[in-house]
This record gives structure tokens, C-alpha cells and sequence, in this order.
């Protein structure tokens, strides 16, 4: 990529140089910026000059904490939007630095490899969080010993197939109200709160890409109405297609009766009680040897 070139060009003294970066959004949205005076393009992106879009001294170390550092710019619609920042399309985006000699673009260097963390934003402009790589070590990992189990529905623990026919419903809004609870007509074939604990998302219109967690799903004089534990933030209208995927509730009768996938279970029904361990023998009230649940 140019990075001994750069080196060089680095070593002459005066120096051609800006910095560039690229955003890729969770649904493969890619944006460039730079703080040079006129666009660059490489990497199969064009870099905006223009976009207020600023960073402070990146904060790196040899050891494991977390490099972070921030970047700031203008709220517009030819860049970064509020609409978008409000309904969480840049949560979690991935962000690429580099440092380039604009006057030969083959010249550059990586500075920077993360993603975005919290991002603020009043009076026209946003301060986002930029998170290192290293971030990813404060991730808690190994297995939780719990009753229920610790995987999620689709995933590659659970490995269930939610393609599967009677799991998955596609169909149009009816209505909306607060952009949490959505009308969609009778869904026969479907039990009442089939979809409790799934997931709804928006397949087109305002809201395409967002979703949310299922609160409740019940039938209303024939009508199924789903409502999320929080609003999808963007502006849904009558007509929008939608997504719901059933809800587990992650017992292991659910999985055995609703999913049939008891071989992927991944919880402990059986593992004791707290109060089994600190109970004396001769107080249980049943002493067959058999089981005490």
C-alpha cells in the first residue's frame, strides 16, 4: 500500500500529507472523509473534503488498553445525518484511518483500525467515540452454569434453522403507533405470543435495516398486534414490510416443544439450587433417594 513510499516522503522534510477515513455501517453502507481541501479516492472509495470531519491525537500503547480517541464533524445530509445517528445505523460501524500523501494516493499508511462507540451530537455537529481493536477484549467469554440456556435463537450454539416454515412471518404494517406497537392483521397459522421474546425488523421504507425486541404479541378482534420493549427510532408508516421471527424464552421445554432442537441446548436444568447445597439432609422432607425438584 505505499507505506515505505510514505516513509520516505515523510523523511524529505515538507510533506504533501492528510488523513482519511473510512465508515462501513453494520448494513454495508460505506462513507469516506478527509480533512484535505479537495476529494481523494482509493480503495475503491471517494474520500469527502468538505465534511467538518476531525479527529483528536490517537491515544495508542504497546500493552492491552484500549486505544481510543474521537472524532468530530458536521451533521448534514450529504455526510453523516442526524435522522441516521438518531435510529442507531452508525452504532457499532466499523472505521479505517489512514495517513496519505494526497498529492500520490499510493502513498498511505493504516493509523487506525476500530469502530464507533458512543456517539453525541447537539447543534449540528456529532462527537463520536472511536474504540480500538483491543476493545473486543472486555467482551466476557466461557460458559454461563445457568438453568436457562445461554445461547441465542439462530446463533451458532443454538444452531437453529429460523428459515424454517412457521418461524418467520413477512408481511406489511397495517399500522403504527409510537413506532412500538405495530397492527398486522391476523397472522393465522400462528398462536398467540408465538412471537414474544423474537425479533421484528423493517425490511424497506424509513426504518429498513432497524429492529427491535418482541414485548407482546396477542390478538386483538382479529387483529395481531406486536409490541417492542423499546421504538424503532425512525419514521415507520402504514404499507412498511416488516420481519418477525418467533421469541424463545430459552427453558428447555420450550426448546424440546416449540423448536425441536433439545440436542442444542446449551443451559443445565438439572444443576442444583443454591439452597439444595446449604440444606441439612435430615430437614428434607423427602429421603427416598429419589429426586428433590
Amino acid at each position: 500500500m505505499g507505506a515505505a513510499e510514505l516513509h520516505a516522503h515523510l523523511a524529505e522534510g515538507p510533506t504533501t500529507v492528510a488523513r482519511c477515513w473510512a465508515l462501513t455501517r453494520s448494513d454495508g453502507q460505506r462513507y469516506g472523509f478527509t480533512d484535505h481541501d479537495r476529494d481523494l479516492a482509493f480503495d475503491g472509495l471517494i474520500f469527502r473534503a468538505g465534511s467538518g470531519l476531525t479527529a483528536l491525537a490517537l491515544q495508542q500503547s504497546t500493552g492491552l488498553s484500549v486505544d481510543n480517541s474521537e472524532a468530530m464533524g458536521a451533521l448534514s445530509g450529504a455526510s453523516l445525518s442526524e435522522a441516521d445517528i438518531e435510529a442507531g445505523r452508525f452504532d457499532g460501524a466499523e472505521l479505517l484511518a489512514w495517513l496519505v500523501n494526497w498529492a500520490d494516493v499510493s502513498q498511505r499508511r493504516v493509523t487506525f483500525r476500530g469502530t464507533i462507540g458512543e456517539i453525541r451530537r447537539g447543534d449540528g455537529a456529532f462527537h463520536a467515540e472511536l474504540r480500538g481493536l483491543t476493545e473486543a477484549l472486555n467482551v466476557p467469554l466461557g460458559r454461563v452454569y445457568q438453568k436457562p440456556c445461554s445461547a441465542v435463537l439462530g446463533d451458532a450454539d443454538c444452531r437453529f434453522g429460523l428459515g424454517a416454515p412457521g418461524y418467520t412471518y413477512e408481511g406489511a404494517v397495517l399500522t403504527v403507533e409510537d413506532q412500538r406497537r405495530f397492527e398486522l392483521g391476523s397472522l393465522p397459522g400462528f398462536e398467540a405470543g408465538w412471537f414474544v421474546r423474537g425479533r421484528l425488523e423493517m425490511l424497506d421504507g424509513a426504518g429498513a435495516g432497524l429492529g427491535a425486541a418482541v414485548k407482546r404479541d396477542r390478538l386483538q378482534e382479529g387483529v395481531r398486534i406486536i409490541e417492542l420493549w423499546e421504538p424503532l427510532r425512525a419514521r415507520l408508516s402504514p404499507g412498511d414490510l416488516c420481519r418477525v421471527t418467533a421469541g424463545c424464552d430459552r427453558r428447555m421445554e420450550t426448546c424440546r416443544l416449540k423448536f425441536d432442537n433439545l440436542v442444542n441446548f446449551q443451559g443445565f436444568p438439572d444443576i442444583p439450587e443454591d439452597d439444595w447445597m446449604l440444606l441439612h439432609t435430615s430437614r428434607s422432607a423427602a429421603t427416598g433417594g429419589g429426586s428433590r425438584r
